[in-house]
């Protein structure tokens, strides 16, 4: 469902990635993990059309991003760092403008609507204006956004940056079912994040895939803490 080859991007004269090449199947849900600055946010971004690469190409299904954008990114449900809410519309009337701008029939807009309030657990606060709703919910809203016509693949970057203990668990729990109907590439720096979410994880590292490791859910945090600082002292950090 993703397919990445030898993706370039310069920044003037900074290289934030490097020939980075990698696929995700199916069904996948697949964490991208490194440190502050290793590329990850350019890579979210290329993927989902808001940047292009310098060189090389990202495919989403048969869909070149920057070839046929509009095609591709109807497969996407996207979630960026900050989410993109509009404070002053309800809950309700924001989820039904999105399924309008995601070119849902009209007919479906409330199907659609009320599967990923059901889904997201936002029944509470389906009536409540978006600018009062906590750091959870707002959060919540924002994965109901991505999901909002059912789109085959979703790309989460940093999904739980900013809550509290709790919010993290609900966010995580809702992420973790989502693998049964979507392919999932969640970004992170949370080790803990990708252990307990994904079945594989691409360790990206100044702008290079340094490592790729399949999680044994038995013992997924000893594999992914040992894989990650392997990773990060050959390339001469920590």
């Amino acid at each position: 469902m993703i397919e990445v080859q030898k993706l370039t991007k310069f920044y003037g004269l900074f290289c934030a990635l490097k020939d980075v090449s990698f696929s995700i199947q199916e069904g996948e849900r697949v964490g991208l993990l490194g440190p502050n600055g290793a590329g990850k946010s350019t890579m979210m971004r290329i993927l989902t059309g808001f940047m292009p690469a310098s060189y090389g190409t990202a495919k989403i299904g048969k869909y070149e991003i920057h070839e046929y954008p509009l095609e591709a990114k109807q497969l996407i449900g996207y979630l960026p760092e900050r989410v993109p809410l509009y404070d002053e519309m309800t809950v309700k009337s924001f989820l039904k403008f999105v399924a309008q701008v995601k070119g849902l029939p009209r007919k479906e807009w409330k199907s659609a609507v009320d599967e990923v309030v059901h889904t997201c657990g936002l029944e509470q606060v389906f009536n409540r204006v978006v600018g009062v709703l906590s750091k959870g919910y707002r959060q919540r809203l924002g994965l109901a956004q991505a999901l909002i016509g059912s789109p085959p693949v979703i790309i989460l970057d940093e999904p739980t940056v900013g809550l509290d203990p709790q919010q993290v668990v609900e966010i995580r729990e809702l992420i973790k079912n989502l693998g049964e109907k979507h392919t999932v590439l969640l970004s992170t720096h949370i080790l803990s994040e990708v252990s307990l979410l994904c079945s594989r994880a691409l360790i990206l590292n100044r702008g290079e895939i340094v490592a790729e490791i399949l999680i044994d859910p038995l013992k997924p945090s000893v594999d992914i803490e040992r894989a990650f600082l392997n990773a990060i002292s050959k390339e001469g950090i920590g």
